[in-house]
């Protein structure tokens, strides 16, 4: 019996050699704490080949280290969720440095960002902390993984001035307008796509997956959060990104092959692996 929250995939992908890139998953969240090692233990099983674990907070930036000392098929992201920088300090950022230059497993600067929605901390405070780690990634030349809620333009602001034309890295979670997601594919960022894909509710992500040419799109999960449908509601896991594969394909009018191997080929780039 399928245990709740596993999920199913679409038959068509039960194929040989599908290798998926989860290029965004929080797999050290207590959402997972009953069932973390056998879960794992199947993606490659499954046909997940590889993950990005990534920090959003100091805790959770070492526990994704941990876990990507732990499974070969899993790599690390350091970083501060905006909302969690109010503790932040310089000597965490010289903790995140340290790991980033002498870490293989730590691909990148992340995830980082201005998150409004809940405003906390305060504006100012969150992007203190997002400038700051931006340096990092730039000073240990790593891309970023961005989140951005309700903050486009102080984002875009910082992202799209010309102090960081040197920057790379992928909008996670992209959540703006088609016609913003034009300005950061012209500035060589990546557009991470998940589960809201599959949402009704989701046209204007619909509306940028079919504009952003495929080979600038990572396939990501947010596990646990943003489950797809038809299992939205329920704990989300890489396992369940073959129905996002299925709908970007649609949406592309690709096969659904042709979307594993393009963005798992972008997330290698893109990352170094």
């Amino acid at each position: 019996g399928e245990r709740p929250g596993r999920g199913s995939a679409p038959t068509f992908l039960i194929l040989e050699n599908i290798m998926i890139f989860d290029t965004h998953a929080h797999y050290d969240d207590e959402a997972f704490n009953e069932d973390r090692r056998e879960l794992l233990k199947e993606l490659p099983e499954k046909g997940i080949e590889y993950v990005v674990n990534v920090g959003a907070s100091m805790e959770s930036t070492k526990s994704s280290i941990a876990l990507a000392g732990e499974y070969d098929y899993i790599y690390a992201a350091v970083g501060v969720h905006p909302n969690e920088t109010a503790p932040l300090t310089e000597e965490f950022i010289q903790y995140m440095k340290y790991a980033a230059l002498h870490n293989k497993k730590v691909v990148a600067v992340g995830e980082i960002g201005l998150d409004y929605y809940w405003n906390e901390p305060e504006a100012d405070i969150q992007k203190k902390w997002f400038v700051r780690q931006i340096d990092l990634a730039l000073e240990v030349d790593k891309p970023v993984i961005i989140h951005s809620r309700e903050a486009a333009k102080d984002t875009a602001d910082i992202l799209l001035g010309n102090e960081y034309k040197a920057l790379r890295g992928v909008i996670h979670c992209y959540s703006y307008s088609p016609e913003m997601a034009k300005q950061y594919l012209d500035a060589g960022y990546y557009l991470g796509v998940g589960g809201v894909v599959t949402y009704k509710n989701a046209k204007k992500l619909v509306e940028t997956v079919q504009l952003a040419p495929l080979s600038r799109l990572l396939l990501e999960t947010d596990s646990p959060y943003l489950t797809p449908v038809p299992n939205r509601g329920r704990r989300n896991s890489s396992l369940n990104l073959p129905y996002v594969v299925e709908k970007i394909a649609q949406l592309k009018n690709v096969s659904g092959e042709e979307v594993i191997a393009v963005t798992n080929e972008n997330a290698r780039r893109l990352f170094g692996i």
